[in-house]
C-alpha cells in the first residue's frame, strides 16, 4: 500500500532496525565476500513484473536472505579493496531521515533549513582544509563529479578554444580525470601526463618540461591536477610546489583529494597536505575517509564565481522574485545537477554527532595498520613491498620461497592467481595495482573497525591460500 498507518510504518521500522543491528552485531563472523555467479543470484530473485504487493516483512526476508549473503561486505574490518568505506550507523538513519523529507536541494526555496545545512556543512569543509573564508562549493555524488565541475570551472578562468587547451596530470591520477576532459570537450588527449618518481608522486621537472614545451608549440596551458593521496599508492604530491608552477604559467590548480585529503586531520599525516589551501579547487569524497555510505562527494572552490560562471543558466520557469541575496542562493548555479537529494545531512550529523576528535582518532589508527602492515612485509621473508606506505594504501606482492629464483612474470602471474583465489577464500579481501610494470597486492584501510590484529590474519590468509595454490599446482 502506498500510505501505511502509523502502526504499520512504527512496526517497520523497528523490523529494519532489528535487522541493521543484527547484520552489525555480527560482521567480522562473515565472509568479505562470498563467490557466486550472476546466474545464481538471478535464480534466488523473482523475475515476474509484481502485479500485487507483498507484505514488509516478506520485502525484508529477500532482503535478508537473498541480498546481504550475496553482496560484498563492505564493512568487514578486512574489506581491503579499492577505497570503500564502511558506512557508520548515524549515517544509515540520516539517509532514512533525509529520504523522509525527501527535500530537493535545488535552490534555498525549495528547501530552506537544508541548503542553510549544506552550506554551513561545507564551510566546516573549508575550515578543515584551510581555505580562505570566500571560498564556497556544494556536495555532488562522487569524486568523479567533482572533478568534472572543477575542471569544468578550471576551462571557465581561462575562456578558450578547447581544441588548444591542456592540463596536466601525474601518471597515476584517476582516470576521472581524463574523462572529465572527454565529457567537456578538451579530449582525452589533451590531457598531459606526468612522469612520477620513486615515491609515485609527480615529478615537478617533468611538468615545467611538458608546460614549455606546449607553449612553444602554440597550445595552451590552462590546469594541472595534483593528487592528494593517489588510488593506487596513496601519493600525496608536492603540493606547495606545484602551486609555485601554476602560479609561474598562470595554471588553475586543482587538487584530487577525493581519497586522501581528510587525512589532513591526522597529525601524522597533516605535513603531507602543506599547501593544498592554496588550490584553486578541490574534490573530496566524504563517503570515503569520512567512513559515510555512497553516495557523497564535494567541490570546494577558491572563487565560487568563477564556477558561477561555468554553470549558471537562466530558464523563465526558474526566475525568482523578491527574494533578498540569500534567499536568492541556487546550488544548480555551482555545478552541474539540478535534482540534489540530502547528502549533506549525513555529513552534518557525522561531523556535529562524532567531532573532529574522534574522526582523527580513527584516521590515525587506520595509518597506523597500513604503517604496521609494512613492518610486517620488510621483516618477512616471503614477501615484498613494491611501494612505500604514504597514508593507508599498501602495495606489495607474496614470494614464496618455491618461487625466489622464478622470473619477475612468473611471479607476477602467481600473485593474480593468489589475488583470486584470496578474493573467493572471503577471509580477507584485497584489490590489485600494476606498479613500474610489475602486479601488486593492493589494499587499503578506510574502516574504523580495522585493528592491527586484522593486518596479520591478511598476512596468514595469503600464506594459507598461497600453500594450497602451490600444492594444487
Amino acid at each position: 500500500m502506498l500510505e501505511p498507518t502509523a502502526d504499520e510504518i512504527r512496526d517497520w521500522g523497528n523490523s529494519v532496525i532489528q535487522l541493521m543491528v543484527d547484520y552489525l552485531g555480527d560482521l567480522r563472523d562473515r565472509r568479505v565476500y562470498r563467490q557466486m555467479s550472476s546466474r545464481e543470484i538471478r535464480e534466488k530473485l523473482d523475475p515476474a513484473l509484481p502485479t500485487k504487493g507483498i507484505s514488509f516483512d516478506g520485502l525484508l526476508k529477500v532482503f535478508r536472505e537473498n541480498i546481504i549473503p550475496f553482496s560484498r561486505q563492505n564493512a568487514h574490518p578486512r574489506m581491503f579493496g579499492y577505497v570503500q568505506s564502511p558506512g557508520i550507523p548515524i549515517a544509515a538513519f540520516a539517509d532514512l531521515l533525509a529520504s523522509t523529507l525527501n527535500a530537493n536541494l535545488t535552490v534555498w526555496r525549495s528547501a530552506p533549513a537544508p541548503v542553510e545545512l549544506e552550506r554551513l556543512t561545507i564551510d566546516w569543509i573549508r575550515q578543515i582544509l584551510g581555505f580562505n573564508a570566500e571560498a564556497g562549493g556544494l556536495f555532488v555524488s562522487g569524486g568523479s563529479m567533482a572533478n568534472l565541475a572543477a575542471i569544468a570551472a578550471a576551462r571557465q578562468a581561462k575562456d578558450f578554444s578547447s581544441s588548444r587547451l591542456r592540463m596536466y596530470a601525474s601518471s597515476a591520477t584517476h582516470f576521472s580525470i581524463a574523462k572529465a576532459a572527454a565529457l567537456l570537450g578538451i579530449g582525452r588527449e589533451n590531457v598531459r601526463l606526468v612522469a612520477v618518481d620513486e615515491r609515485f608522486k609527480i615529478r615537478t621537472d617533468d611538468l615545467v618540461a611538458k608546460i614549455t614545451t606546449d607553449l612553444e608549440a602554440g597550445l595552451l596551458p590552462f590546469c594541472v591536477v595534483a593528487n592528494a593521496g593517489t588510488v593506487d599508492t596513496g601519493a600525496v604530491d608536492p603540493l606547495a610546489e606545484i602551486r609555485e608552477i601554476a602560479d609561474r604559467f598562470q595554471l588553475w590548480m586543482h587538487v584530487d583529494g577525493s581519497y586522501g585529503a581528510f587525512a589532513i586531520l591526522a597529525e601524522s599525516a597533516r605535513r603531507l597536505f602543506g599547501g593544498i589551501e592554496q588550490a584553486d579547487s578541490i574534490a573530496l569524497d566524504p563517503h570515503k575517509w569520512l567512513y559515510l555510505p555512497v553516495d557523497v562527494g564535494c567541490v570546494i572552490y577558491r572563487d565560487p564565481e568563477i564556477a558561477r560562471a561555468a554553470f549558471a543558466h537562466e530558464a523563465d520557469y526558474t526566475r525568482m522574485f523578491g527574494e533578498k541575496a540569500d534567499e536568492a542562493f541556487a546550488f544548480w548555479d555551482y555545478g552541474p545537477e539540478l535534482s540534489r537529494r540530502f547528502r549533506a545531512l549525513k555529513v552534518w550529523m557525522l561531523l556535529k554527532g562524532v567531532g573532529l576528535e574522534s574522526l582523527s582518532e580513527a584516521i590515525e589508527s587506520n595509518l597506523a595498520c597500513a604503517r604496521y602492515l609494512e613492518s610486517m612485509v620488510r621483516a618477512s621473508d616471503d614477501f615484498e613491498m613494491l611501494a612505500p606506505v604514504q597514508l593507508s594504501i599498501f602495495c606489495f606482492r607474496h614470494v614464496p620461497a618455491q618461487l625466489t629464483h622464478e622470473s619477475p612474470e612468473a611471479i607476477d602471474a602467481f600473485n593474480e592467481r593468489l589475488l583470486v583465489a584470496l578474493q573467493r577464500d572471503g577471509s580477507s579481501y584485497l584489490s590489485n595495482a600494476t606498479l613500474a610494470g610489475r602486479f601488486a597486492l593492493r589494499g587499503c584501510v578506510l574502516n574504523y573497525r580495522t585493528t592491527l590484529h586484522d593486518m596479520e590474519i591478511l598476512l596468514d590468509d595469503l600464506r594459507r591460500v598461497a600453500r594450497l595454490l602451490l600444492t594444487s599446482a
